[in-house]
């Protein structure tokens, strides 16, 4: 896209915002058959402005922020937690971690490609963050400002981080090729007797790939063992009897390039059409109830006992979000959550 299409695309997003305010910049751009990042890009300038790709080393100094609140969502589903990151380490070159009480990820950095330092700009709608893309110019994490935010430190981050170059378009890539799956012919007793042998959720992935099963198959062939098929509404039940009970949760929602992860407690739980809602102070998360098109209630065997979660699926056999009760290794899973998975 060359310089004067891109400066159209700007004018053609405020346009755009004029028209449908309500519209989130995500839709805006499949509306406008553009990428988000390359609509990011478009308005790069004043507010927008290009990071160099150190990601790793962007995330070591995210701490100096303070308070902020962290972003991830996948085509159905969005996590926002509010909080300071604590931990951060990049020294595994396949995935890079954040862990504490309130900033919890899992950041596979080979899929982070463009950034950007975003200011509040009234004009285009954009509010002061960092903004992560992958090749494709698809959303991986958002990192906002809150009212707790050290923006001194966030100004000299920026500083640091700014690239040389600052173009008003991004190269998009092709899409990834989809993964080859075995799942007609795969080895179905070898598979189970693997999954039997679990010392780890962290194992089951790895489990996966060694058969090349996909995941919802492999929940169908674990159907009456290790899984069962729950309904579409157990999410809106598990949320609404975790809050009601006050008991503490785990929530996995992820792309291909992040997982965010919250750990504690919810409390408000708002139903709209479409969607179901948590709307706490620290935790928000918005899940599209008519994407789900698969719900499973899943036991993996692990050193401290059987781990069971509930596993959201769309259409596609994409995972939309992952739900456990509150552990930390070491420890057997809460026996009310145990209860409440039964109960779904």
């Amino acid at each position: 896209m060359n310089t004067t299409a891109t400066q159209t695309l700007r004018e053609q997003w405020i346009a755009f915002r004029e028209q449908n305010p309500k519209v989130r910049i995500r839709d805006a751009a499949q509306q406008l058959h553009v990428s988000e990042g390359g609509l990011v890009a478009a308005c790069s300038g004043e507010a927008v402005k290009h990071l160099r790709p150190d990601f790793p080393a962007l995330m070591q100094r995210m701490p100096e922020l303070g308070k902020v609140m962290v972003l991830t969502r996948n085509e159905h589903c969005v996590i926002e937690r509010k909080g300071v990151f604590e931990t951060v380490d990049t020294a595994n070159k396949h995935v890079g971690t954040v862990l504490g009480k309130d900033i919890d990820l899992r950041m596979f950095f080979s899929r982070w490609k463009y950034g950007f330092i975003v200011s509040d700009d009234v004009t285009t709608g954009f509010k002061r963050s960092w903004q992560i893309f992958d090749a494709q110019g698809n959303a991986i994490i958002k990192i906002y400002a809150t009212d707790h935010t050290n923006l001194v430190a966030w100004e000299q981050l920026a500083q640091d981080f700014l690239a040389t170059e600052q173009p008003l378009a991004i190269p998009v890539a092709p899409a990834p090729a989809v993964p080859v799956y075995n799942d007609k012919d795969a080895d179905t007793a070898a598979f189970l007797e693997g999954w039997a042998a679990l010392q780890d959720t962290h194992d089951f992935f790895p489990l996966l790939m060694k058969h090349k099963i996909s995941r919802v198959r492999a929940l169908e062939i674990a159907e009456g063992r290790f899984a069962r098929r729950a309904k579409a509404d157990s999410v809106k039940a598990l949320l609404e009897k975790a809050a009601a009970s006050g008991l503490e949760i785990m929530v996995f929602v992820g792309n291909p390039g992040n997982i965010e992860i919250h750990t504690g407690t919810v409390q408000k739980i708002v139903e709209i059409p479409s969607w179901i809602n948590v709307m706490d102070p620290d935790f928000n998360l918005h899940l599209k109830t008519d994407a789900i098109a698969q719900v499973w209630i899943v036991e993996k065997p692990s050193a401290d006992g059987i781990i069971t979660s509930l596993e959201v699926f769309d259409a596609a056999g994409e995972m939309i979000a992952q739900f456990f009760g509150k552990r930390k290794p070491g420890n057997p899973e809460l026996e009310d959550w145990k209860a409440l998975a039964a109960g779904l």
